[in-house]
C-alpha cells in the first residue's frame, strides 16, 4: 500500500452515515465526513507556504489600464482588481463579479503580477454569469457534503442558466436525492452565504492533489487523466469545501444574494453509461432577489409551454420504450413535420439547391476515410453485414462527397448545392435524451455547397440571407458569431486566413451585428455560429454555416479549373483544383425545431403551420349535412378541417375547439345554409369570438389561401 493510500485508507463515507429516518425524510449527518478535516489540514499547510512565497515576491510599481484607456497605479503582488474597483466607486466594487486581466478571467482578490489591461465585469456579462454560477455550484457542493456525507464529482455552470453538482453517496447505500432534501440543502447553502466565506486559490502539484483527494475515486480519475505528470493545477476553498477547480470565482460566498435548489436527476460519471451512476442536483442563483422571483415565474411559464406536455395534449407525437430516443409522429404531428420540410423544400427550389437522397447505412470504411469513426465512433450505431462492419449514418456530408466525386467536375458547374432530408441516427446516451430536443433518430434540412475559393463569400452571403428569410417567418431574432482558427487545426494558415477574411466580409455586407468567437472554429475550418431567441428569450443554436477544407482533401475531390484567364474566357479547363465545402443547415434537426416552435408558440400554431386549422360546428343536428359539406370544401381546398357532429351543446363544441387551438371556428346555422356561408370565429381576434363574422364560404376559402401564403403569425380574417 502506497503512502497516499495508507493516509486515506481509513477515510470513508461510512463515517458520515446520516441518521436513520423514516422513508422519504431528509436527514443531515450529525458530524461532517472525516475527509473534510483531511483536506483542510493539507490545504492549510500548503496555503501557508504559498502565501510565504508571495510575500517574498519583489514589489514594483505597475500600471493598470482600464477599458476606457485610463490608467491606475498599483503595486505588483499587492494591488488587486477589487482595489481598483473600490478606487473608482464602491457601487462598482459591490457589483463586481469577476475581472479580466490581459483578456484572462481573474479572481478579483488575486493580486496583479505585472502591468496589465483590466476589465471589470458584473453579472450582466455572460462570462461573469458563468463565474457567478460556478461559484454557486461550490456552495451547493459544500451543502451536499454536509447533508449527505457524499463524494463530489463535477459541478459546472450551465449555459442556459444555473448550475448542477453530480454526487456519489456511499456505495451500497439506497440513499437517494429527494425533493424533501431541497429545503435542508438551501438552508446549508444560505448559512454558507451568510458567513461570507472567501474563495481561496491554491496551486498544487499533481502529487499533492492526489494526496488531498485520494479518498475520492472520481477526483483521482480527473487528476490522473487531466493533469499531466510533473505539472500543477488549482484548488479553491470556501468554508469547509475544497474542490479541484481552475476557477476563477467571486470574492466570497456573500456575493450570492439569492440561492435555490431546483430539481434533481440521475447521471453517469463523465456522461458515460459504462461508468458509475450518480445523482445530479440543479440550482440557480442571482445577485438580486427580484431576479430570482422573475426566474421562477419564467420557469412556471416554461413548464406550461413544455413541448412534451403540449405534444401529448395535442396528440402530436410520443415515445415508446421499444425504440428509445425515436419519436412516433402521430397524424397531426406529421402534418407539422411535412409542412416544415416542404417550406424549406420550396426555398431550395428558389435558391438553386438540388435535393438528393443517400443511403442510411454505409460500410465503416467511409467513416474511416471521413475521419468520423476516429472522432465520433461512440455516437454511431454499427452492425455486421456479410461479415463487414457497417454503421447508420450520423451525418450526410461523407455521402455527398461520394456524390460529388462520382464523375469529373468542371469549374463551370460550381457551385453545386446538394440538399438532403435523409434520416440520421446518433447514439445519444440514454440519460441525455429529452423529448424532441435530444433524440437518436432525426432529420435535418442538411445541405452541402461545393464551390471554388472565390465563390465562398457570395455563398456565405446567400446562406445568411436564407437564414434571415426563414427565421423572419417564425419571428425569431438571432445573433451571429464568427468562430476562428482553433489551437488544433488542419491545413495551412494562409488558407484559414483567406477563409476567415471571406466570412468576415460576408458578415459585414450582410449588415447584422456580429462578434468574434476567437479560437472556437472546427478543426477543419472556420464557422459562423447562429443563436436564435424564442418568445421567452431563451437561446437555441439550430443553424450552422461551416467551411470545410479537410473533407475535400480526404476524399480527393477535385474539379477542372481554367489554367488562365484566357482559358476561362474560351471555356477550356485543364488544371485540377480542390473545392471548398460549406456545411449549411437552417432548421437543423426538424424534430428539435418542432419542439422549439411548439414552446415558442405555446401550442398556438400559426395558420400555415397548424395541424388543426378549421373546426366546423353545426348549431343543430339537422344541419350536420351542411357542416360536413363545408368541411369537405375546405379539405378539397387543401386545409386541415374537422367537423364536430357530436351530441354536445354548441357552446361546449366551441370551447373544445378553442382548447384544441383551432385557428378558425366556423359555426353554421339555417342562415349559413341558405347563403352557403359560414360564421367565423378567429382564435387571435377577441371581438370575433363573441359573435363571429358571417361571410360566403368561397370568400372564406379565398381568405384562408391568402393567410396561408402570407405565413402571418396571427389568425384573423382580412379586412
Amino acid at each position: 500500500m502506497s503512502e497516499i493510500e495508507a493516509q486515506v485508507a481509513s477515510l470513508s463515507l461510512k463515517e458520515a452515515k446520516p441518521k436513520k429516518v423514516k422513508g422519504g425524510e431528509a436527514a443531515t449527518p450529525s458530524l461532517p465526513p472525516a475527509f473534510i478535516e483531511h483536506r483542510n489540514r493539507i490545504f492549510d499547510e500548503l496555503y501557508q507556504k504559498q502565501q510565504e512565497e508571495i510575500a517574498q515576491k519583489p514589489r514594483e510599481k505597475i500600471a493598470i489600464t482600464l477599458a476606457d484607456g485610463s490608467q491606475r497605479e498599483g503595486m505588483s503582488w499587492e494591488t488587486t482588481p477589487m482595489d481598483i474597483a473600490k478606487s473608482i466607486s464602491m457601487s462598482l466594487a459591490k457589483a463586481l463579479v469577476i475581472a479580466k486581466v490581459d483578456g484572462v478571467l481573474w479572481d478579483t482578490l488575486r493580486p496583479f503580477e505585472a502591468s496589465a489591461k483590466l476589465e471589470l465585469l458584473d453579472f450582466e456579462n455572460e462570462e461573469a454569469k458563468m463565474v457567478y454560477w460556478h461559484s454557486s455550484a461550490h456552495v451547493l457542493g459544500e451543502a451536499c457534503e454536509l447533508h449527505y456525507g457524499c463524494h463530489l464529482c463535477n459541478g459546472p455552470p450551465i449555459e442556459d442558466g444555473g448550475f448542477y453538482y453530480d454526487i456519489a453517496v456511499e456505495e451500497g447505500s439506497d440513499r437517494r436525492v429527494l425533493p424533501s432534501d431541497f429545503a435542508p440543502l438551501e438552508s446549508l447553502a444560505n448559512k454558507a452565504i451568510k458567513e461570507k466565506q472567501p474563495f481561496e486559490r491554491l496551486v498544487l502539484s499533481k502529487e499533492n492533489l492526489l494526496r488531498m483527494f485520494g479518498y475520492n475515486k472520481y477526483k483521482v480519475h480527473l487528476i490522473d487523466t487531466r493533469v499531466p505528470d510533473g505539472t500543477s493545477t488549482t484548488v479553491y476553498r470556501c468554508g469547509p469545501l475544497i474542490d479541484l477547480c481552475r476557477g476563477p470565482h467571486v470574492p466570497h460566498t456573500g456575493s450570492i444574494t439569492s440561492f435555490a435548489v431546483l430539481k434533481n436527476s440521475s447521471s453517469y460519471f463523465l456522461g458515460d453509461a459504462n461508468n458509475d451512476s450518480l445523482q445530479r442536483i440543479y440550482g440557480i442563483s442571482f445577485p438580486d432577489k427580484k431576479q430570482m422571483t422573475q426566474y421562477k415565474k419564467f420557469l412556471e411559464e416554461a413548464a406550461k409551454r413544455d413541448h412534451r406536455k403540449i405534444g401529448t395534449q395535442q396528440e402530436l407525437f410520443f415515445f415508446h420504450e421499444l425504440s428509445p430516443g425515436s419519436a412516433f409522429f402521430l397524424p397531426h404531428g406529421t402534418r407539422i413535420y411535412n409542412t416544415l420540410v416542404n417550406f424549406i423544400r420550396a426555398k431550395y427550389w428558389q435558391r438553386g439547391f438540388e435535393e438528393v437522397m443517400t443511403p442510411n447505412m454505409f460500410n465503416v470504411k467511409l467513416w474511416e476515410q471521413s475521419g468520423h469513426l476516429q472522432n465520433y465512433e461512440e455516437n454511431m450505431f454499427d452492425l455486421s453485414v456479410d461479415k463487414e462492419r457497417f454503421a447508420l449514418k450520423p451525418m450526410n456530408c461523407p455521402g455527398h462527397c461520394l456524390m460529388f466525386g462520382q464523375r469529373d467536375r468542371s469549374y463551370r458547374e460550381l457551385p453545386i448545392r446538394f440538399a438532403d432530408f435523409g434520416v440520421l441516427h446518433r447514439n445519444e446516451a440514454s440519460g441525455a435524451l429529452s423529448g424532441l430536443t435530444r433524440v437518436r433518430r432525426f432529420q435535418q434540412d442538411d445541405a452541402h455547397i461545393f464551390c471554388r475559393q472565390d465563390q465562398v463569400r457570395e455563398e456565405i452571403k446567400g446562406a445568411l440571407d436564407f437564414l434571415q428569410d426563414v427565421y423572419g417567418v417564425f419571428g425569431f431574432t438571432f445573433e451571429l458569431k464568427l468562430s476562428t482558427r482553433p489551437d488544433k487545426f488542419l491545413g495551412e494558415i494562409s488558407i484559414w486566413d483567406q477563409a476567415e477574411a471571406q466570412l468576415e466580409q460576408a458578415l459585414n455586407e450582410f449588415g447584422t451585428k456580429w462578434v468574434y468567437n476567437r479560437g472556437d472554429g472546427a478543426f477543419y475550418g472556420p464557422k459562423i455560429d447562429i443563436t436564435i431567441r424564442d418568445a421567452l428569450n431563451r437561446a437555441h443554436q439550430c443553424a450552422t454555416i461551416q467551411l470545410d477544407f479537410q473533407l475535400p482533401q480526404r476524399f480527393k475531390l477535385q474539379y477542372r479549373a481554367p489554367t488562365s484567364t484566357n482559358d476561362e474566357q474560351t471555356g477550356l479547363a485543364s488544371d485540377f483544383q480542390q473545392p471548398v465545402i460549406i456545411h449549411r443547415a437552417i432548421l437543423g434537426s426538424v424534430e428539435r425545431m418542432i419542439a422549439i416552435l411548439m414552446e415558442n408558440f405555446a401550442g398556438k400554431w400559426p395558420f400555415w403551420l397548424s395541424p388543426r386549422q378549421v373546426m366546423v360546428i353545426p348549431v343543430q343536428m339537422n344541419l350536420c349535412d351542411y357542416a360536413a359539406q363545408v368541411k369537405r370544401s375546405l379539405h378539397e381546398a387543401g386545409f386541415y378541417a374537422d367537423v364536430d357532429l357530436s351530441g354536445d351543446k354548441m357552446e361546449k363544441k366551441i370551447r373544445n375547439a378553442e382548447i384544441a387551438q383551432y385557428n378558425f371556428i366556423c359555426v353554421v346555422g339555417p342562415k349559413e345554409l341558405e347563403e352557403v356561408s359560414v360564421n367565423v370565429r378567429c382564435r387571435d381576434d377577441i371581438e370575433s369570438k363573441a359573435r363571429g363574422k358571417t361571410i360566403p364560404l368561397t370568400s372564406f376559402i379565398s381568405q384562408l389561401n391568402t393567410i396561408k401564403d402570407s405565413k402571418t403569425m396571427v389568425s384573423r380574417l382580412l379586412n
